[in-house]
């Protein structure tokens, strides 16, 4: 009996995925959202086969300096002759691994502080909503321009400063996601079962408390992506030499009134993608939304 329980609960679960995804790829706007960003992952990956780091992406040629956009740089060349197109490619895989990583790590243990402060309350939650709550008393972005600017700068330094500045975020998101599900009858349940408090929180508190957490982590990275571009910009981000569009942005800017390609380039790029992750977490919240089944 138990195990046909187990089954049917499993065909249920899974009927439910294809039901969202079939929400979801009915949503056009999400669906271009998706191919974007599918694209922007396949040119990420691809960067080195595209082009080659050290003699385009890096390498100084004053010969070549402020090239116009044609058939031999497809997007010019900037101040040192450096290939725009190339810089723009290998900027992409930065950008991409530096916020979904950052999510990744952030999501994680945010997830752990909220799922322990949703499921026991009391003393614990307070305690710990109370730490989060000086985190978020800091704006997020002055939060990381504050720990880069403690750490120095560095692909590394960046990417701790943004998973702190979003732990609280996330631990926020899951604790209130737990909150709605942790009484319910089926958790009362597992308790009867003799299941422990790990195996109910992650076999059946998380899981149905995905949807939340889902949009939240797909519309951060858009965030992250932003962020890292401003702290960049203002020379608290990646160092240069290294491809980053923000800091592509400010080497363009005092040669943008004759050069203006310098920061066209970049700038599409982080609206391209921005737009896209943006487009995909509207997707999923729709989708994920038991309100929008008809």
């Amino acid at each position: 009996m138990k195990r046909s329980e187990q089954s049917g609960g499993a065909h249920k679960s899974r009927s439910q995925w294809k039901m969202i995804g079939r929400r979801f790829m009915r949503n056009r706007l999400a669906m271009s959202g998706l191919f974007v960003f599918a694209v922007l992952v396949l040119v990420a990956l691809c960067a080195d086969l595209i082009a080659d780091y050290d003699t385009q992406v890096v390498r100084q040629s004053m010969t070549e300096r402020f090239l116009a956009p044609g058939s031999a740089h497809w997007f010019g060349t900037d101040e040192y002759g450096r290939d725009m197109f190339a810089r723009i490619i290998h900027g992409t895989r930065i950008s991409l691994f530096v916020g979904i990583v950052s999510i990744l790590v952030s999501l994680a243990i945010g997830s752990v502080i909220g799922a322990a402060a949703g499921y026991y309350g009391g003393k614990v939650d307070n305690l710990l909503m109370r730490i989060m709550d000086v985190f978020l008393a800091i704006p997020s972005t002055l939060l990381a321009i504050s720990i880069v600017a403690a750490l120095g700068q560095g692909m590394t330094n960046l990417m701790i400063a943004m998973c702190v500045s979003q732990i609280p975020r996330f631990s926020r998101i899951v604790r209130s996601s737990i909150l709605t599900v942790k009484d319910q009858e089926f958790i009362e349940a597992a308790r009867c079962f003799g299941s422990s408090d790990r195996w109910i929180i992650l076999r059946h508190i998380l899981p149905n408390a995905m949807g939340p957490i889902i949009v939240q982590s797909t519309l951060n990275v858009a965030r992250m992506i932003l962020t890292i571009s401003g702290l960049s910009f203002v020379g608290l981000g990646i160092a240069p030499p290294t491809p980053e569009w923000g800091s592509m942005l400010a080497a363009g800017r005092p040669n943008m009134r004759y050069y203006p390609y310098l920061v066209v380039i970049p700038g599409i790029a982080i609206a391209v993608t921005v737009m896209a992750l943006n487009l995909i977490g509207d997707g999923l919240r729709d989708a994920l939304d038991p309100k929008m089944k008809n």
